[in-house]
């Protein structure tokens, strides 16, 4: 169970953002959340389990775009959260409209996700679907929020205009482990918008992260260009990259990827946009 640190000072616009989202949270009576591990949902589902209790759970999909570590640590914060838990299986690789990869590939995603979810709250008498989205979302493309607008999913913390910075503060007023955890997103980021998204190619992806998450470099992305790898990591770890590369190179070349790459801007979010 978690350990609320409440001795932590949040200003009164604050105060007033958290109040706000238990009563949006409230008023729903009961919830599905849909779950990933990140800072957001796990936030939400922190904050949910406070005010709902038993009438709110944690789903999660596990599917092959979602990195198997993140799925176990998704069961772990739920159980250190005390929130019921449960997954579901989507596997959007089966899908042509998501691995054709057109630019809004995530629509289709989150589309046939969220219909899933509200499906599964209707089978066990959930009355809504949360998700995680905050303001801060609507400063980058996400073609993924027309699906939830369609679908008339409930984004909690965005109707309490809870931005990014708010949520990473406030769980850490709640003692989330999450509290600086690097922003997550599906493994079918990492490949450029048209090229066709591919089970071998997923699972490059995720071999080739999990990796250099092993040694040590937890703000990654492996951008795969075909055969190429482009590596996004802090700027800060340029140098330990440089020192670890022999090993770097002969696990990605076992992997099938020919050329390995440093990208020199760094990790950033969103790199694969092309607008």
């Amino acid at each position: 169970m978690i350990n609320y640190n409440f001795n932590i000072d949040i200003n009164p616009d604050l105060k007033e953002k958290l109040l706000k989202l238990k009563d949006i949270i409230k008023d729903n009576k009961s919830a599905v959340i849909a779950f990933s591990g990140g800072v957001d949902s796990t936030f939400l589902a922190t904050v949910s389990f406070q005010v709902l209790k038993e009438k709110c759970i944690a789903v999660t999909n596990f599917s092959s775009l979602m990195p198997e570590r993140e799925f176990y640590e998704a069961k772990k914060l739920a159980k250190l959260i005390g929130i019921k838990f449960d997954s579901i299986q989507i596997e959007e690789v089966n899908n042509p409209l998501f691995t054709k990869n057109p630019v809004n590939r995530c629509y289709f995603c989150k589309k046939n996700l969220y219909e899933k979810l509200l499906q599964y709250a209707k089978e066990n008498n959930y009355n809504s679907v949360f998700d995680g989205s905050n303001i801060s979302d609507d400063m980058d493309y996400r073609p993924g929020q027309l699906a939830l607008k369609e679908l008339k999913i409930v984004s909690p913390l965005k109707m309490a205009n809870l931005t990014k910075e708010d949520i990473r503060i406030l769980s850490g007023f709640y003692n989330l482990p999450t509290k600086d955890k690097p922003s997550l997103a599906c493994l079918a980021s990492r490949i450029p918008y048209n090229d066709e998204i591919t089970k071998d190619k997923i699972k490059i992806v995720e071999k080739s992260e999990d990796f250099l998450y092993s040694l040590g470099f937890k703000n990654t992305r492996v951008r795969l260009h075909n055969n190429i790898a482009r590596i996004e990591i802090d700027k800060n770890q340029f140098f330990d990259i440089i020192e670890n590369k022999d090993r770097i190179i002969d696990y990605f070349k076992k992997l099938g990827i020919v050329y390995i790459t440093l990208d020199l801007e760094g990790y950033r979010t969103g790199s694969m946009n092309i607008f």
